[in-house]
This record gives structure tokens, C-alpha cells and sequence, in this order.
């Protein structure tokens, strides 16, 4: 099927004279809209890890704890496909704001829920809304702006996470305590709508699909169905060690393998020249970032005997740095080194995983355990920033205007695989390695202070094995990362036609 749209690279119509900045001329509104949204969608993210405990508690549903996360990202999933397909065919204003709303009215659910799983409700309307705002995001960059502004727009992203991350455990701590769990979800809708009204007049400004509205492609969007069915019915089963759980884990394989093979471009999984291995990377990246971090704190707590506080601001480096990252990419001259600059982030980043096993190491001084994370952290955030907003940028100049909607999907449903796959990886290995007792007995109670005996606990093999296994997929995707470039061969073949589903 043909699928139209207008150039990536036109400007909006009243960009009559050249603008060095996305924050100058006719971009301003929109690009400070983006940051805001983006923003409160960073806020809300770390907001939430910190209010999760005493709404688990408050309704009873501590058993339910991990579906509040999962819940999230599974249904993610299967909107960041609908959304690229109905940007490619309807424009990126529909699902921008129709996701927004989704977003906001989960935050809302969620919060006036009164048992668990209506609150688990809530996180999946809320993945369904944070799946349709960021790929219509990265889509509204790709048609409003020049492509020489793209790159710090993209940068932009990363810095939206930056004081989010810093002031948004501290924020819901104090509001979840004064005035209780529940505002942390129902202030954030209102915040929304300001952001959204300064966007509103240059969204209208972009130009339109040629007139054509052609229908969703119902295949793929029931591909990311399956895709989302069977991630959910695999999280379940990875959570039940009995014989039950084959069942479900055998169903979860059966949607979502041969779904993901069609879902993502043809030579993701081998690693083929140009937009497979973007795809391909991102994935990688993210899923062996978060699957180490989601470690970092316990281990610092459970086997360095630090406070709770302390050991995630060893992480807090690593979000600063993460944005310096993502602007250094941004800059001109750094243009035509691109992939090359991937394969550095990803290097660094494999280095940095591999750096907490070192704190896990006896005879160290105390203050050395919490430096070497930090460091360690503040080395790979810098990695990720080079890689993500580079990912981002290398995507939408190897896709055609017509599919850059689709191909946005394919990198956002990568970096949820990763995050689901990897990081359920890193919990099968720990629990495996008998690192499931770390919180059992009296660990709990010293997890809970941050007061656990200085001596560890034990555990430090289950530890070191996260580690260094996620440090190895990240030396892979340091591998992925030379493979960018699209073929050299075939010049009548454009770099897109290597997406085709299979």
C-alpha cells in the first residue's frame, strides 16, 4: 500500500528566514510544549517508584506490586505500534493529544483507585497514553523541524529528564507523607494541560498527509497486540516458579516471538546494515542500563550497609550526565561521526555496568563502595546519552517521511522489549544465584532502614552476575553499533526498504 505524507524536512509555514535554535522563532512554543510534557512525564515516572510502596500498602496489594510497573509497559507496547501507524496516515495531533488524555485519565484512575487492581488499571491506561504521546512526539520533531535543529531537539528529550529525576523522589516523598500517596497521581493531570496549549497553534501549522486517510494497518496493530498479550502472560509466569507457570510462559512465547519478528524491521534480530541495527540497539542500550541499575540500590544497601537515601543518589550522576551526553551529540560538527559516537556510548556504558561488581569486592575503604557506583554511573550516563538521542537522530534519517511514524514505533517497542526482557533476565539470574533471600528475614528490616550489617549478606555472586551479564549485552551492542550505516551495495535500494515486515 502507498503510503503519503509531506517532506520531514519542511518547516512550518511561517519559518520564512532561517532560525539557529529550536527555542527561537517559530519553534519556541513547541519546543518548550515538548519539554514540558516530556518533563512531567519524567516526574511522574520517578514519582512513582517512590509513592508505589504506600499505595501497595494503603490497598492491600503488595502481591500485586510488580504489575503496577509491568502493567505499564506491556500496555506501552502495544500503543507505541497504534501510534506510529496512526501518525503515518492521520498525523501526529490525534494521538498527541489523545494519549495525553489516556495518560492523564490512568494517573487519575490509579489514583482514586480502591483496591489494587483497579489501581493496576490505571498504570496500563497510563502505558497506553505514555505509548501514544512518544512516538507522536518523535514525529512531530521529524515534521516541524529542519533536520539540521533535529539533533537538539532530540537532546532536548534527555535534559527534560534531568530535574525530574532529581527533584522527583524528594517531591512525592514530601507529598505522599503531608498530604498522602494519592495527590502524587491526581495533581499531575492538571499540570498538563498548560504545556499543551502552548504547542496547540504550531501542531496546527503542520502539514497535513496530502489529504490521504488511509485506514490503520490492522496487522500491525494486531501483531502489537500479541506482542503486548504475550510479554504479560510471560511476566506472569517468570513470577510463579511452580509447573503452572509453563502454560503461560509457553502461550507468552507462542504470541510473542513470531510477533516480533514481523513487528520490528526484517534483520533486527541479525543485526542488518542500517535501520535494523538502530532498531536493534536501542533495545540493547536501554534494557541492559535499566536491568543493571535496578540492582544498584540493593546491592549498596543489603551488601555496603548505606542508607537508603545515599545509595540512589549514587544513581542521581548518571541523569546529569546523560544530558550532557545527549547534548554532546547534538553539536554540527559531530554530525558526520554518528555512529561512531554510538559505538563510544555503548563502550562506556559496558565499562560502567561492569563497575558496581567492583564495590562488592572485600578489604575497600567505606567511602569506596558508593564512589565506584557513582562514578560508574556518572560514565555510563554519558554513554546512554551519546547513544539514545543519536538512535533517535539515525532513525529518522533512514526513513523515508511516509514511515517515519512506524519506524518510531519499531525503536520505542525495542527499548519496552529490552526494558521487559533484560531486566527480567537480571531478576532470573539474582533470584537464581539465591539473591531472593537478600530481602527475606531480617534483610528486610535492614532494606527498609538502610541499616543492613556493613559485612553484606552473601549475596555478592548474584550481584556480580547482573552485572557483568548486563556489561556483556552492552559489549554486544557495542558490537551492533559498527553496523549503522546502511548497505553500500544496491544503489537503487533506499535505506528503508530493509524494514519490510516479514
Amino acid at each position: 500500500m502507498s503510503r503519503a505524507a509531506p517532506e520531514i524536512t519542511r518547516p512550518p509555514p511561517n519559518a520564512a528566514t532561517p532560525v539557529n535554535s529550536g527555542t527561537s522563532g517559530p519553534f519556541r512554543g513547541l519546543t518548550l510544549g515538548i519539554i514540558s510534557v516530556v518533563s512531567l512525564i519524567a516526574f511522574e515516572a520517578s514519582a512513582v517508584h517512590t509513592a508505589m510502596p504506600a499505595a501497595a500498602h494503603a490497598l492491600d496489594g503488595i502481591p500485586l506490586y510488580a504489575y503496577a510497573f509491568s502493567g505499564y509497559f506491556t500496555a506501552s507496547l502495544f500503543a507505541m505500534a497504534l501510534s506510529g501507524e496512526w501518525c503515518d496516515r492521520k498525523g501526529p495531533l490525534v494521538p498527541l493529544f489523545t494519549g495525553v488524555a489516556a495518560f492523564g485519565g490512568g494517573l487519575v484512575i490509579s489514583g482514586a483507585a480502591r483496591d489494587m487492581w483497579t489501581f493496576v488499571g490505571g498504570r496500563a491506561v497510563q502505558g497506553i497514553g505514555g505509548g501514544l504521546v512518544i512516538v507522536a512526539l518523535y514525529v512531530v520533531v521529524g515534521r516541524a523541524y529542519p533536520e539540521r535543529l533535529r539533533p537538539a531537539v532530540m537532546a532536548s528529550f534527555s535534559a527534560a529528564w534531568v530535574l525530574p529525576v532529581i527533584v522527583g523522589p524528594l517531591v512525592a516523598g514530601t507529598v505522599t507523607e503531608s498530604l498522602g500517596w494519592r495527590w502524587v497521581f491526581l495533581a499531575i493531570p492538571v499540570l498538563v494541560l498548560l504545556p499543551l496549549t502552548v504547542m496547540l497553534p504550531a501542531l496546527r501549522r503542520l502539514p497535513e498527509n496530502g489529504g490521504r486517510t488511509a485506514a490503520v494497518n490492522r496487522r500491525r496493530v494486531l501483531l502489537a497486540l500479541a506482542v503486548a498479550a504475550g510479554a504479560g502472560l510471560l511476566q506472569y509466569a517468570g513470577q510463579d516458579r511452580s509447573a503452572a507457570a509453563l502454560l503461560p510462559a509457553a502461550a507468552g512465547l507462542a504470541l510473542l516471538v513470531p510477533s516480533v519478528l514481523r513487528l520490528l524491521p526484517r534483520g533486527t534480530f541479525r543485526a542488518g546494515r542500517g535501520l535494523p541495527s538502530v532498531v536493534l540497539l536501542r533495545g540493547l542500550a536501554a534494557g541492559s542500563f535499566l536491568g543493571a541499575e535496578t540492582f544498584v540500590p540493593l546491592m549498596l544497601v543489603t551488601e555496603r550497609g548505606l542508607p537508603v537515601t545515599l545509595a540512589g543518589f549514587a544513581l542521581t550522576g548518571g541523569g546529569l550526565t546523560w544530558a550532557l551526553g545527549s547534548y554532546t551529540q547534538s553539536r554540527p560538527r559531530l554530525e558526520p561521526h554518528r555512529e561512531r559516537l554510538m559505538q563510544l556510548g555503548m563502550a562506556l556504558m559496558a565499562v560502567a555496568i561492569a563497575g558496581p561488581a567492583l564495590a562488592l569486592l572485600d578489604g575497600l575503604p567505606g567511602w569506596a563502595p558508593w564512589t565506584l557506583v557513582a562514578a560508574s554511573w556518572a560514565v555510563g550516563g554519558f554513554g546512554m546519552g551519546l547513544t539514545i538521542s543519536s538512535a533517535s537522530v539515525l532513525l529518522l534519517r533512514l526513513s523515508r517521511p511516509e514511515e517515519a511514524g512506524s519506524n518510531s514505533a519499531s525503536l520505542q517497542v525495542s527499548d519496552a522489549l529490552g526494558n521487559i526482557v533484560l531486566v527480567g533476565l537480571s531478576g532470573m539470574l539474582f533470584v537464581g544465584l539465591g539473591g531472593g533471600s537478600v530481602t527475606a528475614g531480617a534483610h528486610t528490616a535492614g532494606v527498609a532502614r538502610g541499616t543492613a550489617a556493613a559485612g553484606g549478606t552473601g549475596h555478592a555472586t548474584a550481584f556480580a552476575a547482573v552485572y557483568l551479564t548486563m556489561a556483556a549485552v552492552a559489549l554486544a551492542g557495542a558490537w551492533v553499533a559498527t553496523r549503522l550505516s546502511p548497505r553500500a551495495e544496491s544503489p537503487s535500494q533506499g535505506p528503508t526498504e530493509i524494514r519490510g515486515l516479514r
